[in-house]
């Protein structure tokens, strides 16, 4: 599906969701108990999971702040499945992750190739999706890039923005005492 409604989107995403929890072994009464099960775990309050009888959580789905995904209906069918819906901040750090994951799954897809049609690019990075998916690769928080990138940064400070450069940066004080004493009357 390139471009849809909601009208469209919402059934196929709730038959969609539905394969995919049917999939998913039964849940014991042991593991009712267990961390992330309880809706009061992602940040509901326990008063909506009794008052509303939701089911233990099976589920969690990830999702932007469009505003289909806040639709009453998705939301309370979700709930009604075990699945907990958490939203994305508006911004933070998770972009950052986001962002650099679509950048290495379009590098891999796309990289060298000439693709003539929107699906063949869809097929590609599908493809490109599970073949990662088999055997991924882990992201690691603080790893030998970011130590090396850190070390870059410490010696390139641009006041306390914690931006940086590659190359040190002329301060303007230091060209405008240097065209001074060029010409300063002796």
């Amino acid at each position: 599906m390139e471009r849809a409604t909601n009208a469209l989107l919402h059934p196929w995403l709730k038959q969609e969701l539905t394969a995919i929890l049917a999939d998913l072994p039964p849940l014991g009464a042991e593991q009712t108990q267990e961390w992330g099960r309880r809706w009061s775990d992602w940040g509901y309050s326990a008063e909506a999971e009794a008052r509303f009888g939701w089911p233990p959580v099976r589920m969690v789905l990830i999702w932007d702040n469009l505003v289909g995904h806040t639709s009453a209906d998705i939301v309370v069918w979700c709930h009604h499945q075990g699945i907990a819906l958490l939203y994305t901040p508006l911004g933070g750090s998770w972009l950052n992750m986001a962002e650099s994951v679509q950048r290495i799954l379009v590098r891999r897809a796309l990289s060298g190739q000439h693709p003539q049609t929107a699906e063949e690019i869809m097929e590609w990075l599908a493809a490109t999706v599970r073949g990662w998916n088999a055997d991924p690769t882990p992201f690691v928080w603080g790893g030998k890039r970011w130590q090396r990138r850190q070390r870059l940064r410490e010696r390139h400070k641009l006041g306390g923005s914690a931006a940086y450069t590659c190359r040190p940066v002329r301060r303007r004080w230091q060209a405008d005492e240097r065209r001074l004493s060029i010409h300063a009357p002796t």
